[in-house]
């Protein structure tokens, strides 16, 4: 059986800034089954200018007056944040995972022993940052958000040709817009992703709802990647386009059934139905009374329920032999019956 799908709850930046929200959010992801919970790592002054505006979705979410920089200085974790979330997070235990959105970050992470390296979207075509990426972590996660097939086979190349081994790479289909509308989440996109660059392939997941990631674990993804928070209603960039607890606790749910549902890909009776056989199938039986020495024709023959007789498939073979003794209508035909 393959390995179970590694199902990463999105925290994100969902816990405004509070340590103790963030805590309740690795609560609750551990709760809801995940794997691993995400939070978010970098300094608002390496990331972005102090001019630079906010994303529609976020204008909608936290207002139009601030920029981009004033919004995440706000929601910054410092490293001292950084170490009681990891430890929290092996008390529980779920493991602590975080994406660096600056080379900084990724020194921050590497040094908590980190050793999956998440890169975001937005950095996909950041050269000194998918370098730096390859060489500190023993696994990579890429989203691929935003990109073409072409700016994601140059991220791959590039995370190849700095050290990265390619079984230890998964590439996320993503679509970046919260929430991201049906017509624009494209899945199949994925399974391209896995024949253009023969990887490990998954899913980030943007739209609202648990029927998306569902159907990326039916079609082969090994990481689901979903953003949750505590209520959709808080004040935030990111909460509304976000699962809550119950629905998280939902989505675990339906990816593990998938993946028992997907079985072993051998077409052969479960052991389950293996009793219905007899049942539900059908064997020759006979349409009328009939004396010995009779030879039989198909009109004298009736395919009938029970099957645990003479298989409809031999009826060939059975047409012209002598009945070794008289029959009843609706009787069951055996081999010692003929001859």
């Amino acid at each position: 059986m393959k390995p179970s799908v590694l199902i990463i709850a999105e925290a994100g930046v969902n816990h405004n800034g509070s340590i103790e929200l963030a805590k309740k959010l690795i609560d609750k992801a551990y709760e809801a089954g995940a794997d691993i919970i995400k939070f978010q790592t970098f300094k608002a002054s390496s990331i972005t200018s102090k001019t630079s505006e906010k994303a529609e979705y976020q204008k909608r979410m936290t207002g139009a007056e601030e920029g981009q920089y004033e919004m995440l200085k706000r929601l910054e974790l410092n490293e001292g944040h950084h170490h009681i979330l990891k430890e929290y997070c092996e008390s529980k235990p779920i493991e602590f995972l975080s994406t660096p959105f600056d080379l900084q970050s990724i020194d921050l992470l590497k040094s908590l022993g980190i050793k999956i390296g998440k890169i975001p979207s937005g950095e996909i075509t950041n050269l000194p940052y998918l370098r730096k990426m390859a060489q500190s972590f023993e696994k990579i996660i890429l989203s691929t958000g935003m990109a073409n097939l072409e700016e994601v086979k140059t991220a791959v190349k590039i995370l190849l040709s700095s050290g990265l081994k390619k079984e230890h790479l998964t590439v996320l289909h993503c679509t970046t817009e919260y929430p991201t509308p049906m017509k624009d989440v494209n899945l199949n996109a994925m399974l391209t992703i896995q024949k253009e660059l023969e990887v490990a392939v998954g899913y980030s997941d943007h739209t609202n709802g648990i029927e998306v990631p569902i159907a990326a674990t039916a079609l082969g993804a090994t990481v689901i990647e979903k953003h949750f928070t505590l209520d959709r209603n808080m004040e935030g960039p990111d909460h509304q386009s976000s699962l809550e607890p119950e629905e998280l606790k939902a989505m675990v749910s339906a990816i593990r059934n998938i993946e028992v549902a997907l079985g072993d890909g051998v077409k052969a009776p479960s052991d389950s139905e293996k009793k219905n056989i007899n049942i539900a199938r059908k064997s020759i039986h006979l349409l009328n009374n009939l004396p010995a020495g009779h030879i039989l024709t198909e009109e004298d023959l009736i395919m009938k329920r029970p099957g645990n007789g003479i298989s409809p498939m031999e009826l060939e073979n059975v047409i012209g032999k002598k009945l070794l003794r008289a029959v009843n209508e609706d009787e069951q035909l055996n081999w010692k019956d003929i001859g």
